[in-house]
Protein backbone atom coordinates (compact mmCIF):
# COMPACT_ATOMS: atom_id res chain seq x y z
CA UNK A 1 0.00 0.00 0.00
CA UNK A 2 1.48 3.53 -0.64
CA UNK A 3 -0.31 6.44 0.77
CA UNK A 4 0.04 10.00 -0.51
CA UNK A 5 -0.48 13.23 1.06
CA UNK A 6 -1.36 15.91 -1.96
CA UNK A 7 -1.86 19.28 -1.02
CA UNK A 8 -4.20 22.52 -1.40
CA UNK A 9 -4.05 24.64 -4.25
CA UNK A 10 -5.23 28.13 -5.52
CA UNK A 11 -5.30 28.96 -8.88
CA UNK A 12 -5.35 31.84 -11.60
CA UNK A 13 -3.94 34.23 -8.52
CA UNK A 14 -5.70 37.10 -9.75
CA UNK A 15 -3.76 38.26 -12.77
CA UNK A 16 -2.61 34.56 -13.75
CA UNK A 17 -6.06 33.08 -15.12
CA UNK A 18 -6.13 29.85 -15.92
CA UNK A 19 -1.89 30.14 -15.82
CA UNK A 20 -0.91 30.63 -12.06
CA UNK A 21 -1.02 28.39 -9.38
CA UNK A 22 0.33 27.74 -5.85
CA UNK A 23 0.73 24.92 -3.61
CA UNK A 24 -0.08 25.29 0.05
CA UNK A 25 0.80 24.18 3.36
CA UNK A 26 -2.70 23.11 4.56
CA UNK A 27 -5.33 21.63 3.78
CA UNK A 28 -4.37 18.11 2.20
CA UNK A 29 -5.93 14.80 1.14
CA UNK A 30 -4.43 11.66 1.86
CA UNK A 31 -5.09 9.15 -0.96
CA UNK A 32 -3.83 5.64 -0.34
CA UNK A 33 -3.46 2.82 -2.96
CA UNK A 34 -3.46 -1.05 -2.78
CA UNK A 35 -3.23 -2.81 -6.08
CA UNK A 36 -6.62 -4.72 -7.01
CA UNK A 37 -8.07 -6.56 -10.06
CA UNK A 38 -9.89 -4.02 -10.86
CA UNK A 39 -10.26 -0.23 -9.58
CA UNK A 40 -12.59 0.90 -6.73
CA UNK A 41 -12.90 4.07 -5.32
CA UNK A 42 -13.72 4.88 -1.19
CA UNK A 43 -14.24 8.15 -0.41
CA UNK A 44 -14.21 10.13 3.32
CA UNK A 45 -13.61 13.06 4.29
CA UNK A 46 -15.15 16.71 3.96
CA UNK A 47 -17.67 16.98 1.09
CA UNK A 48 -17.23 13.12 0.42
CA UNK A 49 -20.93 12.46 0.44
CA UNK A 50 -20.89 14.92 -3.08
CA UNK A 51 -18.05 12.87 -4.62
CA UNK A 52 -18.46 9.71 -7.14
CA UNK A 53 -16.87 6.36 -6.28
CA UNK A 54 -17.80 5.45 -9.77
CA UNK A 55 -14.41 4.89 -11.15
CA UNK A 56 -15.15 6.56 -14.41
CA UNK A 57 -16.46 9.75 -12.43
CA UNK A 58 -14.10 10.24 -10.32
CA UNK A 59 -10.18 11.78 -10.48
CA UNK A 60 -8.48 9.19 -9.42
CA UNK A 61 -10.32 6.73 -11.27
CA UNK A 62 -9.67 8.34 -14.63
CA UNK A 63 -5.86 8.37 -13.50
CA UNK A 64 -6.01 4.94 -12.71
CA UNK A 65 -7.18 4.17 -16.24
CA UNK A 66 -5.01 6.43 -17.47
CA UNK A 67 -1.64 4.66 -15.75
CA UNK A 68 -3.36 1.33 -16.51
CA UNK A 69 -2.85 1.35 -12.89
CA UNK A 70 -6.26 -0.89 -11.51
CA UNK A 71 -6.30 -0.01 -7.67
CA UNK A 72 -8.33 -0.08 -4.54
CA UNK A 73 -8.01 3.90 -4.35
CA UNK A 74 -9.26 5.33 -0.55
CA UNK A 75 -9.44 8.92 -0.57
CA UNK A 76 -9.86 11.02 2.45
CA UNK A 77 -11.05 14.36 1.57
CA UNK A 78 -9.11 17.05 3.41
CA UNK A 79 -10.19 19.67 0.69
CA UNK A 80 -13.67 20.60 0.63
CA UNK A 81 -15.11 19.82 -2.99
CA UNK A 82 -16.39 23.30 -5.03
CA UNK A 83 -14.17 24.94 -2.93
CA UNK A 84 -12.04 26.59 -4.75
CA UNK A 85 -8.95 25.32 -3.38
CA UNK A 86 -8.25 22.64 -6.01
CA UNK A 87 -10.10 19.71 -4.10
CA UNK A 88 -10.54 17.12 -7.58
CA UNK A 89 -6.88 18.28 -8.47
CA UNK A 90 -5.24 17.17 -4.88
CA UNK A 91 -7.20 13.40 -5.51
CA UNK A 92 -6.15 13.53 -9.04
CA UNK A 93 -2.36 14.46 -7.95
CA UNK A 94 -2.38 11.84 -5.38
CA UNK A 95 -3.66 9.09 -7.26
CA UNK A 96 -0.95 9.96 -10.23
CA UNK A 97 2.13 10.23 -7.35
CA UNK A 98 1.09 7.06 -5.77
CA UNK A 99 0.32 4.82 -8.43
CA UNK A 100 3.11 5.61 -10.52
CA UNK A 101 5.06 4.63 -7.25
CA UNK A 102 3.16 1.46 -6.73
CA UNK A 103 3.46 0.10 -10.56
CA UNK A 104 7.12 1.41 -10.36
CA UNK A 105 6.35 3.33 -13.38
CA UNK A 106 8.82 6.27 -13.04
CA UNK A 107 7.56 8.89 -14.96
CA UNK A 108 8.47 12.76 -14.57
CA UNK A 109 7.11 15.85 -13.19
CA UNK A 110 5.32 16.77 -16.28
CA UNK A 111 4.10 13.48 -17.46
CA UNK A 112 2.28 13.21 -13.56
CA UNK A 113 0.98 16.73 -14.37
CA UNK A 114 -0.43 15.74 -17.58
CA UNK A 115 -1.65 12.25 -16.16
CA UNK A 116 -3.11 14.15 -13.17
CA UNK A 117 -4.95 16.95 -15.81
CA UNK A 118 -6.76 14.15 -17.50
CA UNK A 119 -8.05 13.27 -13.93
CA UNK A 120 -9.14 16.57 -13.11
CA UNK A 121 -11.17 16.78 -16.51
CA UNK A 122 -13.38 14.81 -15.64
CA UNK A 123 -14.88 16.98 -13.40
CA UNK A 124 -14.44 20.22 -14.91
CA UNK A 125 -14.62 19.37 -18.78
CA UNK A 126 -11.13 20.31 -19.29
CA UNK A 127 -7.57 19.08 -18.59
CA UNK A 128 -6.37 22.50 -17.25
CA UNK A 129 -3.31 22.12 -15.21
CA UNK A 130 -3.20 25.36 -13.20
CA UNK A 131 -4.25 23.38 -9.74
CA UNK A 132 -2.75 19.60 -10.62
CA UNK A 133 0.46 21.58 -11.73
CA UNK A 134 1.18 22.68 -8.04
CA UNK A 135 -0.39 19.75 -6.65
CA UNK A 136 2.27 17.45 -8.40
CA UNK A 137 5.20 20.02 -7.96
CA UNK A 138 4.65 22.06 -5.37
CA UNK A 139 5.75 26.13 -5.39
CA UNK A 140 4.41 28.46 -7.59
CA UNK A 141 4.01 27.47 -11.19
CA UNK A 142 3.23 28.91 -14.08
CA UNK A 143 1.54 26.46 -17.11
CA UNK A 144 2.11 27.12 -20.73
CA UNK A 145 1.14 24.78 -23.68
CA UNK A 146 4.68 24.25 -24.14
CA UNK A 147 4.97 23.11 -20.43
CA UNK A 148 5.24 23.93 -16.44
CA UNK A 149 7.40 26.90 -14.88
CA UNK A 150 8.17 26.54 -11.55
CA UNK A 151 9.75 28.25 -8.30
CA UNK A 152 9.75 27.32 -4.66
CA UNK A 153 8.73 30.23 -3.33
CA UNK A 154 7.98 31.15 0.40
CA UNK A 155 4.78 32.98 1.61
CA UNK A 156 2.68 33.29 4.54
CA UNK A 157 -1.03 33.02 3.00
CA UNK A 158 -4.69 32.77 4.52
CA UNK A 159 -7.26 30.69 2.88
CA UNK A 160 -10.60 31.66 4.05
CA UNK A 161 -13.38 28.96 2.68
CA UNK A 162 -17.02 30.27 3.82
CA UNK A 163 -19.53 27.53 4.25
CA UNK A 164 -21.56 27.90 0.52
CA UNK A 165 -20.33 26.02 -2.96
CA UNK A 166 -19.32 28.08 -6.65
CA UNK A 167 -19.50 25.64 -8.91
CA UNK A 168 -16.70 25.81 -11.82
CA UNK A 169 -19.09 25.67 -14.16
CA UNK A 170 -21.09 28.89 -13.05
CA UNK A 171 -17.68 30.60 -12.42
CA UNK A 172 -16.45 29.65 -15.95
CA UNK A 173 -19.45 31.27 -17.08
CA UNK A 174 -19.48 34.42 -16.00
CA UNK A 175 -15.76 35.17 -17.41
CA UNK A 176 -15.99 38.29 -19.67
CA UNK A 177 -15.07 36.74 -23.52
CA UNK A 178 -12.88 39.99 -23.98
CA UNK A 179 -10.65 42.67 -22.29
CA UNK A 180 -10.34 46.06 -23.41
CA UNK A 181 -6.63 46.49 -24.22
CA UNK A 182 -6.12 48.92 -21.10
CA UNK A 183 -7.28 45.92 -19.21
CA UNK A 184 -4.85 43.80 -20.91
CA UNK A 185 -1.82 45.72 -19.75
CA UNK A 186 -2.77 46.21 -16.62
CA UNK A 187 -3.13 42.69 -16.12
CA UNK A 188 0.51 41.79 -17.82
CA UNK A 189 1.84 44.18 -15.50
CA UNK A 190 0.15 42.60 -12.53
CA UNK A 191 1.43 39.15 -13.48
CA UNK A 192 4.68 40.66 -14.23
CA UNK A 193 4.84 41.49 -10.84
CA UNK A 194 3.36 38.88 -8.91
CA UNK A 195 6.38 36.70 -10.50
CA UNK A 196 9.07 38.81 -9.95
CA UNK A 197 7.15 38.60 -6.00
CA UNK A 198 7.52 34.72 -5.92
CA UNK A 199 10.96 35.08 -7.07
CA UNK A 200 11.82 37.31 -4.82
CA UNK A 201 9.42 36.05 -1.67
CA UNK A 202 8.00 39.63 -1.42
CA UNK A 203 4.63 39.65 -0.24
CA UNK A 204 4.14 43.34 -1.12
CA UNK A 205 4.83 42.41 -4.83
CA UNK A 206 2.71 39.29 -4.78
CA UNK A 207 0.01 41.38 -3.31
CA UNK A 208 0.14 43.86 -5.43
CA UNK A 209 0.48 41.34 -8.19
CA UNK A 210 -3.11 39.72 -7.30
CA UNK A 211 -4.59 42.62 -8.60
CA UNK A 212 -6.38 42.58 -12.03
CA UNK A 213 -10.05 43.79 -13.16
CA UNK A 214 -11.43 41.14 -15.64
CA UNK A 215 -11.89 37.76 -14.07
CA UNK A 216 -11.85 38.82 -10.20
CA UNK A 217 -14.41 41.07 -10.20
CA UNK A 218 -16.91 39.08 -12.50
CA UNK A 219 -16.04 35.91 -9.79
CA UNK A 220 -16.22 38.16 -6.53
CA UNK A 221 -19.91 39.14 -7.69
CA UNK A 222 -20.47 35.00 -6.85
CA UNK A 223 -18.95 35.32 -3.25
CA UNK A 224 -21.32 36.45 -0.75
CA UNK A 225 -20.01 40.04 1.33
CA UNK A 226 -16.72 39.67 -1.17
CA UNK A 227 -15.52 43.10 -0.80
CA UNK A 228 -15.90 43.79 2.51
CA UNK A 229 -14.62 40.64 3.19
CA UNK A 230 -10.91 41.75 1.05
CA UNK A 231 -11.29 44.82 2.43
CA UNK A 232 -11.20 43.48 6.51
CA UNK A 233 -8.43 41.65 5.48
CA UNK A 234 -6.32 44.63 3.57
CA UNK A 235 -7.08 46.39 6.84
CA UNK A 236 -5.72 43.50 9.37
CA UNK A 237 -2.70 43.36 7.12
CA UNK A 238 -3.04 41.56 4.09
CA UNK A 239 -0.77 42.37 1.11
CA UNK A 240 -2.78 41.79 -1.24
CA UNK A 241 -6.45 39.64 -1.64
CA UNK A 242 -8.64 37.51 -4.29
CA UNK A 243 -10.57 34.66 -5.15
CA UNK A 244 -9.04 31.39 -4.97
CA UNK A 245 -9.45 29.59 -8.11
CA UNK A 246 -13.22 29.72 -9.02
CA UNK A 247 -14.20 30.43 -5.40
CA UNK A 248 -15.95 30.80 -2.82
CA UNK A 249 -13.05 30.51 -0.93
CA UNK A 250 -10.51 33.84 -0.61
CA UNK A 251 -6.56 34.10 -0.36
CA UNK A 252 -4.79 36.41 1.09
CA UNK A 253 -1.28 37.16 0.97
CA UNK A 254 0.14 38.88 4.31
CA UNK A 255 3.43 38.70 6.44
CA UNK A 256 3.54 36.13 8.99
CA UNK A 257 3.27 38.72 12.08
CA UNK A 258 -0.20 39.92 10.89
CA UNK A 259 -1.33 36.25 9.67
CA UNK A 260 -3.24 35.40 12.49
CA UNK A 261 -5.09 38.89 12.29
CA UNK A 262 -5.84 38.95 8.64
CA UNK A 263 -7.46 35.09 9.36
CA UNK A 264 -9.44 36.54 12.37
CA UNK A 265 -10.66 39.40 10.20
CA UNK A 266 -11.31 37.36 6.96
CA UNK A 267 -13.73 34.88 9.17
CA UNK A 268 -15.27 38.09 11.05
CA UNK A 269 -16.20 39.79 7.94
CA UNK A 270 -17.87 37.03 6.41
CA UNK A 271 -19.40 36.70 9.60
CA UNK A 272 -20.72 39.78 9.30
CA UNK A 273 -22.37 38.82 5.66
CA UNK A 274 -24.01 36.05 7.67
CA UNK A 275 -22.05 33.59 6.12
CA UNK A 276 -19.93 30.79 8.60
CA UNK A 277 -16.33 30.77 7.44
CA UNK A 278 -13.37 28.63 8.05
CA UNK A 279 -9.69 30.09 8.00
CA UNK A 280 -6.66 28.45 6.99
CA UNK A 281 -3.27 29.78 8.10
CA UNK A 282 -0.74 28.29 5.62
CA UNK A 283 1.65 29.17 3.14
CA UNK A 284 3.18 28.01 -0.35
CA UNK A 285 4.62 24.70 0.48
CA UNK A 286 5.10 21.82 -1.38
CA UNK A 287 3.79 18.89 -4.00
CA UNK A 288 2.01 15.51 -3.64
CA UNK A 289 4.76 13.62 -1.25
CA UNK A 290 4.92 9.90 -0.13
CA UNK A 291 3.61 9.15 3.61
CA UNK A 292 5.98 7.34 4.77
CA UNK A 293 4.83 4.28 7.49
CA UNK A 294 1.50 5.43 6.96
CA UNK A 295 -1.03 2.37 7.47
Amino acid sequence: MIAVRAPATSANLGSGFDTFGVALDRPADVVRVERAAETTIEVTGLGSQYIPEDPAQNTAGVVADALDAPAHIRIDKGVRPSSGLGSSAASAAGAAVALDALYDRNLGDEELVRVAAEGEAAVSGDAHADNVGPAILGGFTIVRDDGIEHVNASLSLVACLPDFVVSTSDAREVVPESASMDDVVDTVGSAATLTLGMCRNDPALVGRGLEERVVTPARARLVDGYDAVRDAALDAGATGVTVSGAGPAVLAVCLPTAQRRVAGALVEAFDDAGVDATAYRTGIGGGASILRGTP
